[in-house]
């Protein structure tokens, strides 16, 4: 578990060194706001790291907020660590603005050599939503331009490199416009926007999305609070597909059972398992802020994507 006594940490996402050890990337923000709500506006991006996913020695932040002015001068938000055929290590994050208040989001990227000191590559994001595919702030009744999250891996193939996004139609219903957004890229640092990889299905947005193979089987894994018509299942979900790439139908899509854990990754270990490491969202009716310890799961046909308890 990771519990910082001074501040919530919430979404994260793990990279594994050539040593074998654990470097756990999160949103952190400072508990004296007091209240939990405020903390997006002030999220930076720590660091941690650990030999089992359970005792974490706590570093140097990764990542903070830009100089005014800036695409992501008021907070950074989620990402994802991969490394480059350069052995360089790229972490692709979200950014927002104070220009825009944090309304619109965009993706951009920090480089590495040890994964303790990261630089921002370039001035500029990386990847913007596309309106031909994507709505835009203003484009519907939603409150923020969805664009974040991005879960960058190497296409199984080898042709180059594919990123999700949690993201929203351009159209149909204002409610359930949810979808995977994708983009791709050769070298990591040049990205093509293109047509969502699913097909609105009721999710207001599909948040923090990765891709795993969990025992043979390809899976999209991601989390929703909106309301939905299968709400009541549970907010963390799985999509079962031919392949890393999908196609993946969200009508297929199964509930996770973790009761007050949200935007889990599936983290691999040594002996070839996986666990669920998430943030506890409450306890007692309270903002918790911390890291879950990790939960080993397992997956069936009949089942789905289950707690290995």
């Amino acid at each position: 578990m990771l519990r910082l006594p001074d501040h919530w940490v919430w979404d994260s996402w793990y990279a594994r060194d050539d040593e074998g050890r654990h470097h756990a990337f999160y949103l952190r923000a400072s508990r004296a706001l007091h209240d939990p709500a405020r903390r997006h506006r002030r999220a930076s991006i720590g660091h941690a790291v650990s030999g089992d996913l359970r005792n974490w020695r706590v570093a140097a932040d990764a990542l903070v907020a830009a100089d005014e002015p800036a695409w992501d001068d008021l907070a950074t938000w989620t990402g994802s660590v991969v490394r480059g055929p350069d052995r360089r290590w790229y972490l692709f994050y979200t950014g927002v603005s104070r220009a825009e208040d944090g309304l619109v989001q965009r993706i951009g990227l920090a480089v590495s050599d040890d994964l303790h000191t990261w630089h921002r590559h370039g001035d500029k994001p990386l990847v913007e939503a596309d309106p031909a595919w994507y709505e835009r702030l203003g484009g519907g009744a939603w409150h923020e331009e969805a664009w974040r999250d991005p879960w960058v891996f190497e296409d199984p193939a080898g042709e180059g490199w594919h990123m999700l996004i949690t993201a929203r139609a351009a159209d149909g219903p204002e409610d359930g416009r949810g979808v995977i957004g994708h983009a791709r890229s050769e070298d990591l640092l040049t990205w093509e926007v293109g047509p969502p990889l699913t097909e609105p299905a009721g999710f207001g947005h599909l948040e923090v999305p990765q891709t795993a193979i969990v025992d043979g089987r390809p899976l999209l894994l991601f989390c929703t609070d909106t309301p939905h018509p299968r709400a009541t299942e549970g907010r963390l979900w799985t999509v079962p597909a031919p392949t890393l790439t999908g196609p993946w139908d969200l009508t297929r899509a199964r509930p996770v059972p973790c009761p007050g854990l949200y935007a889990p990754r599936l983290v691999p270990t040594g002996d070839n398992t996986w666990h669920l490491i998430g943030f506890v969202d409450e306890r007692d009716k309270t903002f918790t802020g911390e890291l879950s310890d990790p939960i080993p799961v397992h997956w069936t046909e009949d089942g789905g994507l289950r707690p290995r308890y």
